[in-house]
């Protein structure tokens, strides 16, 4: 059949078959190579976030992939088509001037959700981050109370060095629990430019890029309750949830991850931290 084996002749069937033979080695090596050339590129150029981000998302079950306006009542089932990016959804700016002017005065809103505090000075992240504007033009970055509750005491965070370029949806920091690697996503895009201690209730002071947070794929406060209680009745309906990770007072336990059996709680972090 090939020219190395014995008895080879050359006919016009042999011809045919050897043409369309290596015409399909070209085209598979010209693929690859291209696919190669395309990923390297990718990288260079520091898409490899913003492309495991939109895998992730698309691998997300579709309740956890709800359109922020549907979690508010806003509207009836929609799943968000853009990632959560709301900078290039045409529908997000027409929600937000229907609003109600009262719904959104500070002095209206909820700071606490069954016992746990979102204060209304900062937005949110549906990574279970927020960000808070600061005067000298960097933005604090920390995890949000159901975060902190959901992992519990860490066995150990890795924060990035200062310097490092975050990308929002990207990672921004990882914490380890259980023998488990839980990635937190950053909510901005920015440089770091100082990291927390243990002690501090924030972890990253970012510079923004282009000077200034673009705020729009954020949650405000307003949009807080609907979102958390999202999260909640996901928590309790996990195994071994119903009542279990509910303190006295119905209030959620400081340390979620010690009455989950590790599998179900490595899974429930996956969700509820948006990397499936």
């Amino acid at each position: 059949m090939f020219p190395w084996n014995y008895g080879f002749h050359w006919t016009p069937g042999t011809i045919l078959f050897m043409g369309a033979f290596y015409a399909v080695l070209v085209v598979i090596a010209a693929t690859l190579v291209k696919a190669g050339w395309r990923g390297w590129r990718d990288l260079r150029l520091q898409k490899a976030d913003a492309i495991r981000w939109y895998v992730d998302f698309h691998d997300l079950p579709a309740q956890d992939r709800a359109c922020r306006h549907e979690i508010t009542g806003e509207t009836g089932n929609r799943k968000c088509p853009h990632a959560f990016d709301c900078r290039v959804c045409e529908a997000h700016p027409k929600f937000v001037a229907a609003l109600p002017p009262e719904l959104t005065t500070l002095a209206t809103l909820e700071e606490e959700v069954f016992g746990m505090p979102f204060p209304a000075d900062r937005l949110y992240h549906r990574g279970h981050t927020w960000v808070k504007a600061e005067n000298d033009g960097t933005l604090t970055v920390g995890m949000d109370e159901l975060g902190k509750r959901l992992i519990g005491p860490p066995e150990r965070v890795e924060l990035p060095p200062e310097g490092k370029r975050l990308h929002a949806n990207g990672t921004a920091w990882k914490v380890r629990k259980r023998g488990i690697e839980v990635r937190v996503l950053s909510p901005v895009d920015g440089v770091v430019v100082a990291t927390g201690a243990p002690q501090d209730d924030w972890c990253l002071k970012v510079k923004p890029a282009g000077g200034a947070l673009d705020d729009r794929r954020l949650l405000r406060p307003y949009e807080v309750r609907s979102w958390i209680m999202r999260d909640l009745e996901r928590i309790q309906m996990t195994v071994g949830g119903s009542q279990a990770s509910l303190a006295d007072g119905g209030v959620l336990l400081e340390d979620v991850s010690e009455v989950y059996p590790k599998a179900e709680w490595d899974d429930l972090c996956g969700r509820v931290f948006l990397h499936p």
